[in-house]
């Protein structure tokens, strides 16, 4: 309850999914796969270790927010 109601004060829309079908979310989805190509790239590029995995999602998923980019329907 308490959650929907601050949904509902933030203007956040919710839609539910059957779970298991990431078919169902196919623009999250695709967002994951680029996020993680960016992450791949970055480690590989500079032989970054496991262990800064964190930090290049954070910086990858930065790039993506901060790039230019066309809206998507």
């Amino acid at each position: 309850k308490a959650f929907n109601d601050y949904c509902s004060k933030n203007g956040i829309r919710r839609e539910r999914m059957v779970p298991i079908t990431p078919q169902e979310n196919g623009v999250a989805e695709r967002m994951n796969r680029t996020i993680m190509e960016h992450v791949r790239s970055m480690r590989i590029h500079v032989d970054l270790p496991l262990k800064f995995w964190v930090e290049a999602v954070d910086t990858a998923v930065y790039l993506i927010n901060h790039g230019p980019s066309i809206a998507l329907d």
